[in-house]
């Protein structure tokens, strides 16, 4: 049943709006997205009609992945995630609008039985308090109403128990968090909490994955107060330098925008409002080792700069600590440098610390060995799985 509150905030109003839209399919509310329609030939029309978005961030899910999708409405890339991730995988959505999640809900039981197995489940809660599970919190307010003052303080006690003890999503606990066309929709002020969440919830090397709308320049404040320019993914889109910023200031690394929009799907008072795709990962935390490691930019540009400030020339030897090497060896890094192992490899419980503030080459003898001497002479090829030079 539709709320017939007067929406007073953005959340009110981006709420109301959706449980019509759930109700009643709202074209404005999305832009044109190609989905791969193997995928979609399995998922009920219901869901497909009423489902809003400006990307597909479900591309970029892989076999056995944990996947959450942020607003994830009636379900629809949930379901694309799910045929993905397989049977060894698993995909929760997290949606706050009740008619959107009784219309997902309804439908993941079709989808489990056409594809052989049940690897979806849809929980109820806001996409930047990830911690707090709203249907036990409902539960809990059933049996114990706030009547008082009193009543309201032991509401905030409960409410920091369920965070701690019962929390919608875990720490550490994704391989990858997709959205689509939602993080727009919360309000400003609680937009960096939301993207602390998203890094929480990650496992050390997972990645989100964001299609969203941006703008391409700052949105005055009175397009801000606007509650239907909000709810329709306008008044609360990120600028695009904005969009990049909020990864960075929540720690992620290698960032990427994998699909930009060349056209605008709206343009306000001049202002362009396009889709972007955006891939971030999560892992650079922890100590520095030195285990005599080097990397080697290969190019095409002359240097590049990495998250940290670290310049590199292309082709010449860095040196980089354990972690680094390792980071620099995976996705988004692997196809731009060279890794070079040290001849002798040094045991990660007898490595010392790394200076990784300080930008410096590395010199051969040093992966090679100081003591390195070897003289070996040419051979008639110079690979031998091809048979020639």
């Amino acid at each position: 049943m539709q709320s017939t509150t007067t929406p007073t905030t953005a959340e009110d109003a981006t709420r109301e709006r959706y449980a019509s839209a759930a109700a009643e399919p709202e074209a404005a509310l999305c832009c044109p997205v190609d989905y791969d329609p193997k995928f979609l030939e399995i998922i009920p029309t219901e869901v497909i009609e009423k489902d809003y978005g400006c990307g597909d961030p479900s591309k970029y899910v892989e076999e056995g992945d944990v996947v959450l999708d942020l607003g994830s409405g009636t379900g629809k890339i949930c379901f694309i995630a799910a045929q993905v991730v397989g049977a060894n995988g698993k995909v929760i959505g997290v949606d706050m609008t009740d008619d959107m999640l009784e219309v997902a809900n309804r439908n993941a039981p079709i989808i489990a039985d056409k594809v052989g197995y049940a690897n979806v489940e849809f929980r109820k809660g806001r996409i930047q308090d990830l911690a707090l599970d709203l249907d036990l919190l409902e539960r809990q307010l059933s049996e114990h109403p706030v009547k008082d003052a009193n009543d309201w303080m032991a509401l905030d006690i409960l409410t920091k128990n369920l965070k701690e003890n019962q929390p919608l999503v875990e720490t550490d606990s994704v391989d990858v968090v997709v959205s689509n066309c939602v993080l727009n929709l919360v309000e400003n002020e609680l937009k960096g909490q939301m993207f602390e969440e998203i890094y929480r919830v990650l496992k050390r090397g997972g990645r989100a994955v964001i299609s969203d709308i941006v703008s391409d320049e700052a949105i005055p404040e009175h397009l801000q107060k606007d509650d239907h320019l909000w709810s329709g993914c306008i008044s609360g889109a990120y600028t695009e330098e904005g969009f990049i910023k909020a990864f960075e200031d929540a720690g992620f690394y290698g960032i990427e925008i994998l699909k930009r929009d060349e056209n605008a799907w709206q343009t306000v008072e001049g202002i362009e409002f396009r889709s972007v795709t955006i891939r971030a990962w999560k892992g650079k935390e922890g100590v520095c080792l030195e285990r005599n490691q080097a990397v080697m930019y290969k190019g095409p540009f002359k240097s590049v700069k990495d998250d940290d400030g670290h310049t590199m020339l292309r082709g010449q030897s860095y040196a980089v600590c354990d972690k680094f090497f390792q980071i620099y060896g995976k996705e988004p890094y692997a196809d731009h440098f060279e890794m070079i192992a040290p001849r002798n490899e040094i045991p990660v419980d007898e490595a010392k610390l790394f200076d990784c503030s300080v930008d410096g080459t590395r010199a051969p003898r040093i992966t090679k060995g100081i003591d390195y001497k070897v003289s070996i002479p040419g051979s008639d090829c110079c690979d031998p799985t091809t048979g020639c030079c």
